[in-house]
């Protein structure tokens, strides 16, 4: 069984029906932590210590956050550049990252159409998550693609969130069991496009 770590990254979390939802469907699961980083580092003061040990403790690690300006809120930064030290997560000794696995849990405002070199915000997903996919790979870790709801601005009627939900429940309880085919996944534009068409077959 794969343990799971998910660093919960929403400065207005009260505001956002979408993150709360899909903390509540996964929060329960036995073997995954949620590490709310806005609420446990208020003074954005992170215990580079206890962040390691968590990562260290984990297999695969999520960052879930809305999609900011094309990027993750603030406090992901700080966590990236205090935790991922050399020595520990890069260079040539710095291999306690190594073979994890990786991915964002991401709520962007625009709908897909938006995310395209023909559309308002002319870049992909992918490529406006080539920093976090470049910094994955230089930690030696086994990306995958994001998890993405998209459109939430415009307002997702209600069955749709339960069902991006339940769908976010499906996939980390699929990677917790080892059932999520990784080569299969890591070819998808999304985590969620297909879920089925991911899962390894009996």
């Amino acid at each position: 069984m794969k343990k799971i770590l998910i660093n919960f990254a929403h400065p207005a979390k009260g505001r956002s029906n979408i993150n709360a939802q899909f903390r509540a469907a996964v929060e329960n699961i036995e073997g995954v932590t949620i590490n709310d980083l806005y609420a446990n580092y208020p003074d954005f003061l992170i215990d580079v210590a206890r962040e390691q040990k968590l990562c260290e403790s984990h297999d695969v690690i999520i960052f879930q956050h809305p999609f900011y300006w094309y990027s993750t809120p603030a406090i992901v930064k700080e966590w990236l550049d205090l935790v991922l030290e050399h020595g520990w997560a890069y260079g040539k000794t710095g291999t306690a990252l190594k073979d994890k696995w990786c991915f964002q849990a991401i709520s962007a405002g625009g709908d897909a159409t938006t995310y395209r070199v023909d559309g308002a915000n002319q870049f992909t997903i992918a490529e406006l998550t080539s920093p976090m996919r470049a910094t994955a790979n230089l930690c030696l870790m086994e990306w995958l693609p994001p998890f993405a709801v998209m459109g939430v601005h415009r307002g997702l009627p209600t069955e749709q969130v339960t069902g991006h939900a339940e769908d976010y429940r499906r996939l980390i309880i699929a990677i917790r069991d080892g059932v999520l085919d990784k080569d299969k996944a890591q070819q998808a534009e999304f985590l969620n496009a297909n879920l089925d068409d991911i899962m390894l077959r009996a």
